[in-house]
């Protein structure tokens, strides 16, 4: 007789959100059908009200993707050609493909080891005369410290402006993500905290002439209609996404409390079962949300075959990510080299992600856990766990991606 196979649990799963609120859904669905406002309908300016004033911010711009946000945020912050960017090389390629779109120079910078986070001693020593922000990337869930963001931008003389695209409400030092440099970029791409059914991003900011510049620039570059003040582009949210986010907002709050109580029951596990895997360092206690739940592996443990004995098991997980910016193909002008920022380099090569959404049972944690103990002892059994064969893999996994 076989025995069963293990019931799965997916990295995201959607619907536990989504399933409740399907009638809603529905509804405003057929309410947009009935009025036609299929674009920047008025559920696009309540929503865009709605984010910002949760968020703590004066004005909502919204916008076709997250990568829009970035690029059009700092475009409309007055970033462009013969300025230059901070920003970490330890993110998601929108970042960095958005400084480039505005035609500024990028300046990458190096994590901390134990967030993830940029580091803003490593950024001081980067700083040019023609440097005019810092993106700092709320990555993971969890904000960079607003009043070391506050600080570094007062000694340098530096806009603050935030990538937001994990932290939707994050909280820290009494500050909301989109609360404290002059604009955030936030995405709306399905599996963030607060999901579209599509795409979707957004622009937050206190001032008004951003504000306004990033309307223009979403609408062909024109303040009224077939008046052009500059070259622009047509990147605006759709009316049913935001129909949709304005039915979702309301629950986010919950969504993440969920989130950061699942991130606790990981940690004090693997504090008590495999305190060798180590979980991203949480400054910022209950507000932080959690989009990931990241920790890093040892360093003799093959994360490739860690994962596939995990899928075994019936558990799925992630990388994020494989290959920070600066050894991305794509970048190679930007002049970097392997080596130049060790922290990200070993974050890339020894980090895992977990599964993490509301909806996740405590149980299923317990689950996650337990196939992750079993997959790593079965992986020492195997002789794998000769450090001096684990360090050498994982160098050469590296250099193999490049």
């Amino acid at each position: 007789m076989t025995s069963a196979a293990p019931s799965k649990i997916p990295f995201v799963d959607l619907h536990p959100q989504h399933e409740p609120l399907q009638g809603e859904f529905e509804q405003a669905f057929q309410g947009l059908l009935s009025r036609g406002d299929f674009v920047m309908g008025k559920a696009v300016e309540d929503f865009e009200t709605a984010f910002a004033t949760a968020s703590g911010a004066s004005y909502g711009v919204g916008v076709a993707c997250g990568t829009d946000a970035l690029a059009l945020g700092l475009q409309a912050c007055g970033l462009g050609p013969n300025t230059s960017v901070l920003l970490p090389t330890n993110t998601f390629v929108a970042t960095l493909i958005g400084v480039l779109r505005t035609g500024a120079t990028p300046i990458l910078v190096d994590c901390d080891p134990e967030t993830g986070l940029i580091d803003l001693d490593a950024a001081a020593d980067t700083v040019r005369e023609d440097t005019h922000a810092l993106i700092a990337v709320h990555l993971y869930g969890q904000m960079v410290s607003p009043k070391a963001l506050l600080a570094f931008s007062a000694a340098h003389d530096l806009m603050i402006f935030e990538d937001a695209a994990q932290a939707h409400l994050a909280q820290r030092e009494g500050f909301r993500a989109g609360s404290v440099g002059i604009a955030a970029a936030f995405s709306f791409y399905p599996s963030k905290n607060l999901g579209a059914l599509g795409d979707g991003g957004m622009v937050l900011t206190a001032q008004p002439e951003v504000s306004d510049r990033m309307r223009c620039l979403r609408n062909y570059g024109a303040p009224r209609k077939y008046f052009h003040t500059e070259l622009g582009t047509n990147s605006r949210l759709d009316t049913i996404q935001a129909s949709l986010l304005n039915i979702k907002l309301p629950h986010l709050e919950g969504w993440n409390r969920d989130r950061n109580r699942l991130a606790q029951h990981y940690d004090a596990l693997l504090a008590e079962q495999l305190p060798q895997v180590r979980p991203l360092v949480n400054h910022s206690g209950d507000g932080h949300v959690y989009h990931l739940y990241v920790a890093l592996l040892p360093q003799q443990i093959e994360r490739k075959q860690l994962q596939a004995d995990l899928e075994d098991r019936g558990v799925q997980s992630g990388v994020h990510y494989p290959l920070p910016c600066h050894l991305q193909p794509a970048f190679r002008d930007l002049g970097y080299s392997l080596g130049d920022f060790p922290h990200a380099e070993r974050h890339s090569q020894s980090m895992i992600s977990l599964p993490m959404y509301p909806g996740l049972g405590k149980q299923q944690v317990e689950k996650v856990v337990e196939a992750l103990v079993d997959a790593i002892q079965e992986q020492a059994s195997s002789g794998l766990d000769s450090r001096e064969t684990g360090s050498l893999s994982n160098g050469l996994q590296l250099k193999a991606q490049l």
